[in-house]
């Protein structure tokens, strides 16, 4: 090539599939683990959903949950790649749930309580500790809440609470068996994706 030619240029991949890549390369490490949370997590979404109209909401959140819960029990990380796209899945298959139901009012409940979720735990994170609330942790919150306040602003509260209890009871016994000390950090994002589980289950089975 002489140098008077332009020097070729490799295609730049599209955004999807860069996103696709970094999400991949998460899970990679934790693959078999992550497969086998997300088959028992989708089992369960299809029992708490009806199934119907959310199902494909309550899918997404179980198989995207699985993989962020097995990733920060392993590095207490909820990587970006993973948030981000559960975050608009959840926007965009609520409002599907919408239209299909003429829910429009839980809609909006929905959009209400995943900003007061967040901004909770954004609080929070500035409030805390350092090796507290992450702020990937914050930003889950926002896909979590919506999915808790579809149903109510009561399944919300008992998603929240139960996040918090299970996680303060797990804490203890570490504590106690001298696995952790007073200063030891704790992922937290298992237990949030845990406590929305068992708000969805609460609503589920009292049709709250």
């Amino acid at each position: 090539m002489s140098p008077s030619e332009p020097a070729p240029t490799s295609p730049v991949e599209p955004f999807a599939v860069r996103h696709y890549r970094r999400a991949r390369a998460e899970v990679a490490p934790w693959a078999r683990t992550v497969g086998v949370v997300a088959v028992i997590a989708a089992a369960w979404a299809l029992w708490a959903s009806g199934p119907g109209w959310l199902t494909p909401a309550y899918l997404v959140l179980a198989v995207m949950g699985a993989a962020l819960g097995v990733i920060d029990a392993h590095t207490h990380r909820l990587p970006d790649a993973l948030v981000f796209p559960l975050t608009w899945a959840t926007a965009v298959l609520l409002a599907v749930a919408a239209l299909g139901t003429g829910s429009w009012g839980d809609l909006g409940r929905a959009v209400l309580g995943g900003l007061a979720f967040f901004a909770l735990y954004q609080v929070l994170y500035w409030v805390s500790p350092r090796g507290g609330i992450g702020y990937g942790d914050v930003k889950l919150s926002l896909s979590l809440g919506a999915f808790l306040t579809w149903h109510s602003w009561a399944t919300l509260l008992v998603g929240v609470f139960a996040a918090h209890l299970v996680a303060g009871l797990v804490a203890i016994v570490l504590l106690l068996g001298r696995r952790a000390g007073w200063k030891s950090g704790i992922a937290f994002g298992p237990y949030l994706l845990l406590g929305t589980a068992i708000g969805l289950t609460w609503a589920r089975l009292t049709g709250w």
